[in-house]
């Protein structure tokens, strides 16, 4: 059985390695300890939860034990995908490196640049540091990477994810050629796998597990919940959520409850406050120092839950967490099994729920296609749909027997109103015979008194017969054939009315 003492790190460093109470390291750290000790370059494939922080970090403060960095030049450099996971690197290089005169500075942001600078000038042995703020001390002219001996990347698979690669491939070429590269991941998509050929020389390959394989400590269990309205599915999973927290009842001692969004990261925070579970929300879009409370206060047993988006996914080493919740199934199928992999670290038993519905079909065998097994299927009992509120008034309304008496009441008033309607609407047909031959016999009268004036007047169908031929712009020859056209009666009456009016008199 390999011990620290077999891997020719430094007295100081095996110092402190005993004081934490080590002896015997993982796989990772066996494999990839001895070749970065040499000044090879290092390739890293490890399941999270695997110790692959202390396998760059160890033999780094071994190499520069001897030496001094100087101002804006640091030595080492160590690149993390989170603010999170670089001031976990930045804890454990304080660990291990606490019997040297080693100096280091952090680099995230919701840190001010000014505190930053002033560790720069000082000339740093590690600088630990995201990529986006890296690059904005380096555009200032604040720092100069030509020094670099050790350059690690860690959680090279979530650099992908976030999108950093063109960033670390900037980095790269900011640094020597001729340094040590340490190159660490849970998967090798073919993204990274370019960059591996790309900018390591020759590098021991470390694999010591799987890609993307599950612990064998971590009990995972599914639940499919049934399908529901849109709006009363999250209700039905926040339900849910709580009743599996409260089956689990004292088993859970802490845990983390994984959302895809911000936005459910604070709504299922203050579902569980309300029902009087212990719960903060960690998400991208808090202040820093509220993030890092927020963790220190679950490391330190003062906060129950943590509800917390993919941001706390990876590379935090929180060591004794009990539970880890899925509320919703993982887009990405690796984040799986990262999200588990906070449950069930070095050695310890832990517990994965995760809550599905049937959308999440796909993404559901996404996961377990790269598990290579399938997820054990938990019992959610009876599940009834949760109802909104709408729903609710309708549903109590529906079961009044006021409800079919109001309209067989509005039938009725209905069935009485109708022949009134109608003796209202015959009214003026029958009014209508006695009207018409008043208004008939009038109008004669008037026409055969202007009937001379008429004759001699010009015709009116003359001034219309323009506007009929204008009027489609196309067929005017038609129109002109068949006469002129009337538009209206005007003081004319035409001959076949006055007839008629002629024979009524003779009657």
């Amino acid at each position: 059985m390999t011990k620290f003492t077999d891997l020719k790190l430094h007295a100081k460093v095996l110092k402190a390695i005993d004081e934490v109470g080590y002896t015997e390291p993982t796989p990772i750290q066996a494999g990839a300890i001895p070749p970065a000790l040499e000044g090879r370059d290092v390739l890293g494939i490890a399941q999270t939860g695997t110790g692959k922080t202390a396998s760059f970090t160890l033999p780094m403060i071994t190499l520069l034990n001897r030496g001094r960095a100087r101002a804006r030049m640091p030595r080492s450099l160590v690149l993390a995908p989170t603010r999170e996971l670089a001031a976990q690197v930045a804890e454990n290089f304080d660990l291990y490196a606490k019997h040297t005169k080693l100096t280091k500075a952090l680099l995230i942001g919701g840190v001010s640049f000014k505190e930053q600078d002033a560790l720069i000038d000082r000339g740093v042995d590690v600088l630990i540091a995201t990529p986006g703020r890296l690059l904005d001390h380096f555009e200032r002219g604040k720092l100069i990477l030509s020094d670099v001996k050790v350059m690690v990347v860690d959680e090279a698979d979530r650099m992908l994810d976030m999108g950093f690669i063109p960033d670390i491939e900037r980095i790269f070429q900011m640094t020597p050629f001729t340094r040590q590269t340490l190159f660490f991941s849970a998967t090798m998509a073919p993204e990274i796998e370019r960059i591996t050929n790309t900018f390591l020389s020759n590098p021991e390959r470390i694999e010591v597990a799987r890609q993307a394989t599950t612990s064998d400590t971590i009990t995972q269990l599914l639940f499919e919940l049934p399908g529901t309205r849109r709006d009363a599915q999250a209700k039905q999973k926040r339900d849910f959520l709580r009743k599996l927290i409260d089956q689990e009842g004292e088993k859970v001692t802490n845990g983390i409850i994984f959302c895809n969004r911000k936005v459910d990261v604070d709504i299922v925070a203050k579902s569980l406050k309300k029902y009087g579970h212990d719960a903060e929300p960690i998400h991208g879009d808090l202040d820093q120092n509220h993030r890092m409370r927020t963790l220190e206060g679950f490391r330190d047993g003062k906060i129950r839950f943590l509800v917390a988006s993919d941001v706390a996914a990876r590379g935090l080493d929180i060591p004794n967490v009990s539970h880890v919740f899925n509320f919703d199934v993982p887009g990405h199928a690796e984040d799986y099994v990262h999200r588990i992999g906070r449950t069930g670290r070095a050695g310890r038993l832990g517990t994965a729920m995760m809550i599905s519905t049937p959308k999440d079909e796909k993404q559901l065998a996404a996961i377990e296609s790269l598990i290579e097994k399938p997820v054990p299927r938990g019992d959610v009992g009876e599940q009834k749909a949760p109802v909104s509120k709408t729903t609710e008034a309708d549903a109590a309304a529906d079961t009044k027997e006021e409800r079919p008496t109001k309209s067989r009441s509005r039938s009725r008033s209905r069935s009485k109103a109708k022949p009134e309607a109608e003796a209202k609407a015959d009214a003026p047909e029958v009014a209508a015979p006695t009207k018409t031959p008043e208004k008939a016999e009038a109008k004669p009268a008037k026409t055969e008194a202007s009937k001379e004036a008429q004759e001699a007047a010009p015709k009116p169908q003359q001034e219309h017969a323009p506007r009929s031929r204008s009027r489609g712009g196309k067929g005017r020859g038609r129109n002109e054939d068949r006469g002129p056209k009337v538009v209206g009666l005007g003081d004319h009456l035409p001959t076949f009315i006055e007839k008629s009016f002629a024979e009524r008199r003779a009657d």
